[in-house]
């Protein structure tokens, strides 16, 4: 495949997913350290976020963004929420016209509350924008663990080439057209997985997490479905299996959140011994307000964003939640 690959971001994912497409094409990543090029370079590795690692051999890394944007056929962006549109307006300068932008990013702005696709469409109109998503733990696919993934993209031309770029033999990319319901279960997910990891940190048991994973999966459906996401969407791979992996993993980073919340920590306390962004934290927040606009109870989001933002404790949130709302019709409750 002749197809240049250019992923943005140094980080966990944005480097796992540089080491799949380096299987199958010409790969460079972007990152803003040198010393993390100068090690993926020379020792193929990146020790700062996946220690023990080994990187694909031909994958190269530059710090210099117009060197590795210029000449590239595919711009992968795999940069938190909060910098996705500057990164991306430093990426417009160099980028050729038509280049498909794929978006790795489970989150959505703050203050416009835009997914990333649609900072993609802002900020570069005209180029073609995907995403990648679904349950895809960093460390377990460089490990060699089998995994699936959905490329998700309005134009099946690009899709069909996105999916041969990505696809290993251990990583199994699935194509899906709905944009918005892929890129909403990825940012709506987090909330719910603070919530499990709080149930962890708070010694419950699994009845009560598989109880919080599931009317939290019947949360983030009403409120995806009510701004235009499928509901076969949320039971797939985007949406459940994303939400199982975030809640389940120990390598989670808002299952972790949660779980120190959980153990009596601040969410200050806990953000400041992080090194990578958790997007649940900003993201509850913004997922009640739209919640509240559309005449949606969430619950569970609601309880999220009182520990992360109002002061209000793990256990607060977990005696809120154990409250009945009188309706016992499963799929009409607003509560478990």
């Amino acid at each position: 495949m002749h197809i240049r690959v250019a992923v943005i971001g140094g980080g966990s994912w944005g480097t796992t997913v540089a080491h799949l497409a380096a299987h199958n094409a010409p790969t460079t990543l972007w990152a803003r350290r040198e010393d993390t090029c100068e090690e993926v370079n020379s020792r193929h590795t990146n020790s700062r976020y996946l220690d023990g690692f080994e990187l694909h051999p031909d994958l190269r890394a530059d710090a210099d963004m117009a060197a590795v944007v210029q000449n590239a056929d595919v711009i992968v962006m795999g940069v938190p929420s909060h910098s996705f549109r500057d990164t991306l307006e430093e990426v417009a300068g160099h980028i050729r016209a038509w280049v498909p932008v794929v978006s790795l990013t489970k989150g959505l702005e703050q203050g416009t509350r835009a997914r990333m696709s649609e900072v993609a469409n802002q900020v570069l109109p005209g180029h073609p924008v995907a995403v990648l998503t679904g349950p895809n733990l960093a460390k377990e696919i460089l490990a060699g663990d089998a995994a699936a993934s959905v490329v998700a993209t309005h134009d099946p031309v690009v899709a069909d080439h996105l999916q041969q770029i990505f696809n290993t033999r251990l990583f199994r990319v699935y194509t899906n057209p709905d944009v918005i319901g892929c890129e909403l279960g990825g940012a709506f997910k987090n909330v719910i997985a603070i919530a499990a990891g709080m149930a962890d940190g708070l010694g419950a048991g699994d009845n009560t997490k598989a109880a919080v994973i599931t009317r939290g999966l019947n949360e983030l459906s009403r409120l995806g479905e009510s701004m235009g996401g499928q509901a076969v969407t949320f039971a797939g791979l985007a949406g459940l299996g994303d939400l199982l992996a975030t809640c389940m993993s120990p390598q989670s980073r808002n299952r972790h959140v949660g779980e120190q919340l959980g153990r009596g920590r601040s969410i200050e306390e806990v953000i400041a011994d992080m090194r990578m962004v958790a997007e649940g934290v900003k993201t509850c927040a913004v997922v009640v307000q739209l919640a509240e606009e559309r005449g949606i109870q969430m619950p569970i989001s609601s309880e999220v964003r009182a520990v992360c933002h109002e002061g209000a404790t793990a256990e607060d949130a977990y005696r809120g939640l154990l409250r009945h709302d009188g309706s016992r019709l499963e799929h009409h409750a607003l509560s478990f």
